[in-house]
Formats: structure tokens, C-alpha cells, sequence
């Protein structure tokens, strides 16, 4: 019996952890770096899963468990035959910055039409497409599926996978150049989803103000235009106010950069026939969590927090967002930026420098990289959140605005913890 066959007659459900098993569940027994699912197999099966998937022999045998000669790979491919058992659009979304938030835009604003499934979180890897596939129902008639990578080829992978007929990528900047080689590595190995559409007969959604992305669609690839430039920000001093032809979107988003969001979101909407009006107010509506840029109002603070991700050129966007227009009254507390490999010292180098020509009132550097340079400059550093945290005291930043941004496993959000 077939995988797929197995899926569709039990429950339509899987599980990858015992801890959260449901009775039905098809237990994939995955292995990490520091664990091995088949020791669970048994446990699985004894907590209501009706098969476990394996690759190694179980002892004691029981005719409820398969094995396979690869778990991960068996998991991708019955997402790839479940998509095709479904039959419904599917649009992948990438980019180095901004993914995760068009994402959540896009789909407040598809839910209006459609029964729509999309990625939770940030389930955006090998094994979280997969999972995100497979937790799509019956009634579900559209799929949207954010697609995350670290290194060349994991794009393409994740579009043979899903098999998307619609794709945007964000932009393309400098984000994890370690695993990528570079930015020129970056380009190649983001765009894979164009090459993979073009191959597919798919379509891009292209924002046709960004000449990069241009620059790396494939000739006669099918194409779905939209223009950044035609909106225009009204004002950004605390949430992004945007017009779009007569009409204004108040969003509850802080940054300019979230323009490109906003207008990738806006304009996907109306491609699938959803009514302008209603575009607007699912925009209005999303308010963004998750440390994402979320302005937060504490003690009569006005902090962005922006913890959960961080690279050469969101943090770049972000700076030039919060300090332009003024920086007297504003505060910079940055963390490191991870994979960044040998280009770690040069790009850290970078933002401080960045960050001390836009002059804002206090700038605060967090973590071994930005220490590296802590005898070279004007600034505040620190080696870790910890130590930053025992002696930072945030009320006297009171009557401030202040941007925390750093990678996710900085954990700058600590810092606001009482």
C-alpha cells in the first residue's frame, strides 16, 4: 500500500514528535543531529499513531511500522503526491527579507475569497513545507507556502516538493552569505524558484521597480507585473501610512521597507480577483508579532522589536527607516547578524559605521562580532544579552523611540523581560 493511500485513509494527518501525537497520526520517525525519531517509533504507535515511518529496524517488530529506506524523503514525497492529489493553486514565496510578513499580509487578504492554507510560522524548511502540504484539507482551495534557505539548491528543492504554479520573491540581499557564498550566491540560489517556474510553465509575480529581480527571470518566463513605485508613503513617523492610486492603507506596520510588503500584498489580491476594498482592510487588520517589527508600548516606552531575524541589508533598511527623517530622540540597540561566515567582520564593521553616520541619540552594539570593534568607536558594545541586560537600564530611555534588531538567537527580546 502506498504512502499516499495510507495518508488519505487515516485521519490525513502526520506527526514528527510522540510528545504531540493525535490518535491516527502517521508517526515519521526524523532524525537530527542530537536525536533519532526511530527510538520513538514504538512509543508513537502506543500513543494512538496508526503507522510509524522508519529506516532502521525496530525491535520489537510490529506490523504497523514501515520501512523505508529514507524518512525525510518519504516525508517529501508524499507532500509532493498530496499536492498533486489536491489539485489546487500554490504560490511560493521567497526572498532574503520580508518573506514572512508579505506572507501574513497575503494571506489576510486571500482569506477573503479562499479557504486558504498557508505556512505557520516560520515552517519554512525541508521538513516544514512538507508538513505544511500535508496539514492542507479537502475544503482548502488555495496554498500559500513560504519557502526559507540557507544554501544553493534548497530553493529548487522546495519547489520540487510543492510544486508551485505561482512564485515572488521579495528581494534579494545579504542574507545568510556564509552557506550561499556570497551575495552572488545569494542571487543564484534564491531566483532557482524562476528557473524552476520557467521550467514548470508557472508564473512570477515581479515587482518590475526592482531591477535585480528582473535581471534574473529566465527569457519567456510567464510573467505577472506589478510597480513598488506606485505607492507612495504618506507617513512613516510610527505606523506606515501608504497611498495607492485614491485610495490610503493605515497599517499597523512600522518601517518604509514594508512598502515592498504591502504592495507585493495589495497587488497578488487583486491578480486573484479580490475586491479592493477588502484588500485594504485585511492590510489595516494585520499586526505583526513575533518580535517582527513589533512596535511595543511599555512603561512609557516606544520600542520596535525586530528579534527575529537580522542581516546586512534588513538591518541596513531598518536603520535608514527609523533614523532619517530623525534620529535626536531615538535609540539603536543592535545584535549580532548571523551566517555571515568570512564576510561577518567586514558587514558588522559596516553597520556600525552606518548607524553612527545616521546619529541617533544612543547606539548599543550586542554580541562577539560588533565586540570585535568595541576599542574602534563611539558606541556602546557588549559581549552578550545577559551582560547587556544586567546593565542596561531601559527607564532611562523614557520619552525615546528605540529599534532592537538582532538574529533570533541573540534573543534581544530579553532585554524588555522585567
Amino acid at each position: 500500500m502506498s504512502l499516499l493511500k495510507l495518508f488519505l485513509e487515516n485521519n490525513r494527518s502526520v506527526a514528527t514528535d510522540t510528545r504531540k501525537i493525535k490518535t491516527g497520526d502517521i508517526y515519521f520517525a526524523l532524525k537530527g543531529a542530537n536525536f533519532n525519531g526511530n527510538n520513538f517509533a514504538i512509543d508513537a504507535l502506543e500513543k494512538g499513531a496508526s503507522f510509524a515511518i522508519v529506516d532502521e529496524d525496530i525491535t520489537p517488530k510490529h506490523k504497523n511500522i514501515i520501512k523505508v529506506e529514507n524518512v525525510l524523503s518519504a516525508l517529501q514525497h508524499l507532500a509532493t503526491e498530496y499536492r498533486r492529489f489536491l489539485k489546487i493553486p500554490v504560490l511560493a514565496i521567497t526572498g532574503s527579507n520580508g518573506k514572512t510578513t508579505t506572507k501574513e499580509l497575503l494571506a489576510t487578504v486571500l482569506k477573503n475569497k479562499y479557504n486558504l492554507n498557508y505556512t505557520e510560522g516560520n515552517l519554512n524548511n525541508d521538513i516544514g513545507v512538507p508538513l505544511t502540504i500535508l496539514k492542507t484539507n479537502i475544503e482548502n482551495d488555495f496554498l500559500l507556502v513560504e519557502m526559507g534557505a540557507n544554501h544553493q539548491g534548497e530553493i529548487n528543492q522546495l519547489c520540487e516538493i510543492a510544486e508551485p504554479n505561482f512564485g515572488l520573491i521579495t528581494n534579494i540581499g545579504k542574507a545568510h552569505l556564509e552557506g550561499f557564498g556570497g551575495e552572488e550566491g545569494v542571487k543564484i540560489g534564491k531566483s532557482e524558484m524562476y528557473r524552476y517556474l520557467h521550467r514548470s510553465e508557472g508564473k512570477v509575480f515581479i515587482n518590475m521597480s526592482d531591477n535585480k529581480l528582473q535581471s534574473l527571470i529566465p527569457e519567456n518566463t510567464i510573467k505577472i507585473e506589478y510597480d513598488a513605485s506606485d505607492f507612495n508613503i504618506i507617513e512613516s513617523n510610527t505606523f506606515l501610512n501608504v497611498q495607492i492610486g485614491r485610495s490610503s492603507i493605515k497599517t499597523k506596520l512600522t518601517g518604509e521597507y514594508n512598502i515592498f510588503n504591502i504592495a507585493a500584498a495589495f497587488s497578488i489580491g487583486k491578480y486573484f480577483g479580490i475586491e479592493e476594498n477588502k484588500i485594504i482592510k485585511s492590510i489595516e487588520e494585520y499586526s505583526p508579532q513575533n518580535n517582527r517589527s513589533q512596535l511595543i508600548n511599555k512603561d512609557g516606552l516606544e520600542i520596535i522589536l525586530d528579534a527575529y531575524n537580522a542581516n546586512p541589508s534588513s538591518t541596513e533598511s531598518s536603520l535608514k527607516s527609523f533614523l532619517l527623517n530623525d534620529s535626536e530622540n531615538k535609540i539603536v540597540i543592535l545584535g549580532d547578524m548571523f551566517e555571515l561566515g568570512e564576510y561577518a567582520n567586514q558587514e558588522h564593521k559596516r553597520i556600525i559605521e552606518l548607524t553612527l553616520t545616521l546619529n541617533p541619540y544612543k547606539s548599543i552594539f550586542i554580541g562577539n562580532e560588533f565586540y570585535n570593534f568595541s576599542k574602534d568607536y563611539p558606541a556602546i558594545f557588549y559581549k552578550t544579552t545577559e551582560e547587556a541586560k544586567m546593565t542596561i537600564d531601559m527607564t532611562e530611555f523614557k520619552n525615546f523611540k528605540i529599534l532592537v534588531k538582532g538574529s533570533r538567537g541573540m534573543a534581544l527580546e530579553k532585554l524588555l523581560n522585567d
